[in-house]
Protein backbone atom coordinates (compact mmCIF):
# COMPACT_ATOMS: atom_id res chain seq x y z
CA UNK A 1 0.00 0.00 0.00
CA UNK A 2 1.39 3.79 -0.87
CA UNK A 3 0.41 6.68 1.69
CA UNK A 4 0.90 9.96 1.54
CA UNK A 5 1.72 11.25 5.00
CA UNK A 6 1.11 14.71 5.36
CA UNK A 7 2.21 16.67 8.64
CA UNK A 8 0.56 20.37 8.87
CA UNK A 9 0.23 20.22 12.95
CA UNK A 10 2.93 22.11 13.76
CA UNK A 11 5.30 25.22 12.17
CA UNK A 12 6.75 22.28 9.98
CA UNK A 13 5.06 21.66 6.58
CA UNK A 14 6.18 17.84 5.17
CA UNK A 15 5.21 15.19 3.04
CA UNK A 16 5.86 11.75 2.25
CA UNK A 17 5.19 8.49 -0.04
CA UNK A 18 5.65 5.65 2.51
CA UNK A 19 5.34 1.59 0.77
CA UNK A 20 3.98 -0.23 3.71
CA UNK A 21 4.58 -3.47 2.04
CA UNK A 22 8.58 -2.86 2.07
CA UNK A 23 8.86 -0.32 5.01
CA UNK A 24 10.57 2.27 3.22
CA UNK A 25 10.09 6.29 2.97
CA UNK A 26 9.82 6.50 -1.24
CA UNK A 27 10.32 10.23 -1.22
CA UNK A 28 9.97 13.18 1.20
CA UNK A 29 9.92 16.70 1.18
CA UNK A 30 8.86 19.54 3.79
CA UNK A 31 10.77 22.11 6.09
CA UNK A 32 9.84 23.88 9.03
CA UNK A 33 8.11 27.12 7.55
CA UNK A 34 6.88 28.92 10.93
CA UNK A 35 3.42 30.01 8.89
CA UNK A 36 2.32 29.86 5.37
CA UNK A 37 0.92 26.30 5.30
CA UNK A 38 -1.56 26.65 2.80
CA UNK A 39 0.63 28.31 0.49
CA UNK A 40 4.07 25.79 0.64
CA UNK A 41 1.93 22.47 1.13
CA UNK A 42 1.36 21.39 -2.21
CA UNK A 43 4.45 22.31 -3.34
CA UNK A 44 6.10 19.80 -0.72
CA UNK A 45 3.32 17.31 -2.09
CA UNK A 46 4.52 17.49 -5.78
CA UNK A 47 8.37 17.06 -4.48
CA UNK A 48 7.83 14.34 -2.59
CA UNK A 49 5.75 12.47 -5.25
CA UNK A 50 8.87 13.78 -7.72
CA UNK A 51 11.56 12.22 -5.34
CA UNK A 52 9.31 8.92 -4.83
CA UNK A 53 8.97 8.67 -8.84
CA UNK A 54 5.45 7.75 -8.77
CA UNK A 55 2.01 9.47 -10.19
CA UNK A 56 -0.39 10.89 -7.38
CA UNK A 57 -3.01 8.02 -9.21
CA UNK A 58 -0.88 5.37 -7.83
CA UNK A 59 -1.58 6.43 -3.41
CA UNK A 60 -3.88 4.36 -1.90
CA UNK A 61 -4.35 6.15 1.06
CA UNK A 62 -3.75 9.60 2.88
CA UNK A 63 -2.58 9.86 6.46
CA UNK A 64 -2.78 13.56 8.36
CA UNK A 65 -1.60 14.92 11.44
CA UNK A 66 -4.79 16.34 13.17
CA UNK A 67 -3.48 17.57 16.53
CA UNK A 68 -3.49 18.92 18.92
CA UNK A 69 -1.14 21.68 17.45
CA UNK A 70 -1.79 24.90 15.40
CA UNK A 71 -5.40 25.50 14.39
CA UNK A 72 -4.30 27.00 11.30
CA UNK A 73 -2.20 24.12 10.27
CA UNK A 74 -4.07 21.36 11.25
CA UNK A 75 -7.28 23.33 9.00
CA UNK A 76 -4.87 23.50 6.26
CA UNK A 77 -3.89 19.51 6.35
CA UNK A 78 -6.79 18.05 7.32
CA UNK A 79 -8.53 20.05 4.12
CA UNK A 80 -5.78 19.32 1.97
CA UNK A 81 -5.89 15.03 3.06
CA UNK A 82 -9.75 15.12 2.29
CA UNK A 83 -9.89 17.13 -1.08
CA UNK A 84 -7.09 14.38 -2.16
CA UNK A 85 -8.82 11.30 -1.23
CA UNK A 86 -11.95 12.34 -2.16
CA UNK A 87 -10.74 12.99 -5.72
CA UNK A 88 -8.12 10.27 -5.53
CA UNK A 89 -11.33 7.81 -4.51
CA UNK A 90 -8.97 6.58 -1.31
CA UNK A 91 -9.57 6.51 2.09
CA UNK A 92 -8.20 9.22 4.56
CA UNK A 93 -6.55 8.63 8.22
CA UNK A 94 -6.34 11.00 11.27
CA UNK A 95 -3.25 10.75 13.22
CA UNK A 96 -2.95 12.11 16.42
CA UNK A 97 0.13 14.52 17.26
CA UNK A 98 0.38 13.01 20.32
CA UNK A 99 0.40 9.51 19.36
CA UNK A 100 2.52 10.03 16.22
CA UNK A 101 5.28 11.63 19.82
CA UNK A 102 4.68 8.76 21.44
CA UNK A 103 5.56 5.95 18.45
CA UNK A 104 8.66 8.30 17.64
CA UNK A 105 9.78 7.29 21.26
CA UNK A 106 9.48 3.59 20.85
CA UNK A 107 7.92 1.19 23.08
CA UNK A 108 9.44 -0.04 26.20
CA UNK A 109 8.43 2.21 29.15
CA UNK A 110 5.43 3.90 30.43
CA UNK A 111 5.24 7.35 28.56
CA UNK A 112 3.66 10.44 28.86
CA UNK A 113 3.04 13.37 26.12
CA UNK A 114 3.05 15.96 27.54
CA UNK A 115 2.56 19.83 24.60
CA UNK A 116 2.99 23.41 25.83
CA UNK A 117 -0.39 24.53 25.31
CA UNK A 118 0.92 27.76 26.34
CA UNK A 119 -1.26 29.97 28.61
CA UNK A 120 -0.37 27.61 31.00
CA UNK A 121 -2.28 25.09 29.61
CA UNK A 122 -0.60 21.11 28.49
CA UNK A 123 -2.17 18.96 25.99
CA UNK A 124 -1.15 15.36 27.35
CA UNK A 125 -1.96 12.03 26.98
CA UNK A 126 -0.37 8.28 28.54
CA UNK A 127 0.65 5.49 26.76
CA UNK A 128 1.73 2.05 28.13
CA UNK A 129 4.87 0.39 27.72
CA UNK A 130 3.49 -1.41 24.40
CA UNK A 131 2.61 2.03 23.05
CA UNK A 132 -1.19 1.36 24.02
CA UNK A 133 -3.42 4.58 24.82
CA UNK A 134 -3.90 4.42 28.53
CA UNK A 135 -5.83 7.92 28.23
CA UNK A 136 -7.60 9.99 25.58
CA UNK A 137 -5.63 13.43 24.59
CA UNK A 138 -6.32 15.86 26.84
CA UNK A 139 -5.83 19.65 28.22
CA UNK A 140 -4.84 20.15 31.25
CA UNK A 141 -3.93 23.63 33.47
CA UNK A 142 -0.41 23.81 34.16
CA UNK A 143 -1.13 22.80 37.66
CA UNK A 144 -2.75 20.01 37.16
CA UNK A 145 -0.31 18.66 34.51
CA UNK A 146 1.91 18.57 37.60
CA UNK A 147 -0.08 16.09 39.66
CA UNK A 148 -0.42 14.01 36.42
CA UNK A 149 3.30 14.13 36.02
CA UNK A 150 4.09 13.59 39.45
CA UNK A 151 2.26 10.46 39.56
CA UNK A 152 3.66 9.31 36.48
CA UNK A 153 6.39 6.50 37.03
CA UNK A 154 7.63 6.44 32.90
CA UNK A 155 9.35 9.38 30.37
CA UNK A 156 8.07 12.50 29.16
CA UNK A 157 7.82 13.33 25.83
CA UNK A 158 7.12 16.71 24.10
CA UNK A 159 7.36 20.44 24.78
CA UNK A 160 6.26 20.69 27.91
CA UNK A 161 8.44 17.76 29.14
CA UNK A 162 10.96 20.84 31.21
CA UNK A 163 8.31 22.30 32.48
CA UNK A 164 7.08 19.05 34.53
CA UNK A 165 10.00 17.51 35.50
CA UNK A 166 13.57 19.40 35.94
CA UNK A 167 15.85 18.03 33.46
CA UNK A 168 13.74 16.73 30.95
CA UNK A 169 13.77 17.81 27.44
CA UNK A 170 11.37 17.44 24.51
CA UNK A 171 9.89 18.89 20.82
CA UNK A 172 6.70 18.55 19.15
CA UNK A 173 7.77 17.75 16.21
CA UNK A 174 6.72 14.43 14.87
CA UNK A 175 8.77 12.42 12.34
CA UNK A 176 6.92 12.10 9.05
CA UNK A 177 7.93 8.58 8.59
CA UNK A 178 6.02 7.76 11.55
CA UNK A 179 3.14 9.66 10.49
CA UNK A 180 3.26 7.39 7.28
CA UNK A 181 3.48 4.42 9.70
CA UNK A 182 1.26 5.25 11.95
CA UNK A 183 -1.72 6.17 9.20
CA UNK A 184 -0.68 2.75 7.34
CA UNK A 185 -1.83 0.46 10.41
CA UNK A 186 -4.72 2.52 11.64
CA UNK A 187 -8.26 1.92 10.60
CA UNK A 188 -9.79 4.72 8.19
CA UNK A 189 -13.21 4.12 9.51
CA UNK A 190 -11.96 4.20 13.32
CA UNK A 191 -10.15 7.60 12.85
CA UNK A 192 -11.34 9.90 10.53
CA UNK A 193 -9.52 12.79 9.07
CA UNK A 194 -11.25 15.73 11.62
CA UNK A 195 -8.85 18.17 13.77
CA UNK A 196 -8.35 17.16 17.18
CA UNK A 197 -9.38 20.66 18.75
CA UNK A 198 -9.14 20.23 22.65
CA UNK A 199 -9.46 23.70 22.56
CA UNK A 200 -11.14 26.69 21.16
CA UNK A 201 -9.27 28.93 18.52
CA UNK A 202 -7.58 31.83 19.76
CA UNK A 203 -9.62 34.76 17.47
CA UNK A 204 -12.97 35.84 19.57
CA UNK A 205 -15.83 37.36 16.79
CA UNK A 206 -15.88 40.84 17.89
CA UNK A 207 -19.80 41.58 19.88
CA UNK A 208 -21.02 44.66 18.71
CA UNK A 209 -20.08 44.93 15.47
CA UNK A 210 -22.64 43.25 13.51
CA UNK A 211 -23.91 44.44 10.38
CA UNK A 212 -27.57 45.05 10.38
CA UNK A 213 -30.23 43.42 7.98
CA UNK A 214 -32.14 45.00 5.45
Amino acid sequence: MIVLAIDTAGTGCYAALYDSEQDLILGAAGADIGRGHAERLMDFVDAALDAAGIALQAIDRIAVTIGPGSFTGIRVGVAAARGLALALGVPAAGVSTLAALAADQGAGAPLLVAMDAKRDEVYWQSFAADGAELSPPSLASLEEAHRIAAGHDGAIAGSAAGLLRDGAEGTDSVSIATVARLGARLDPAEHLPKPLYLRGPDAKPQAGFAIRRA
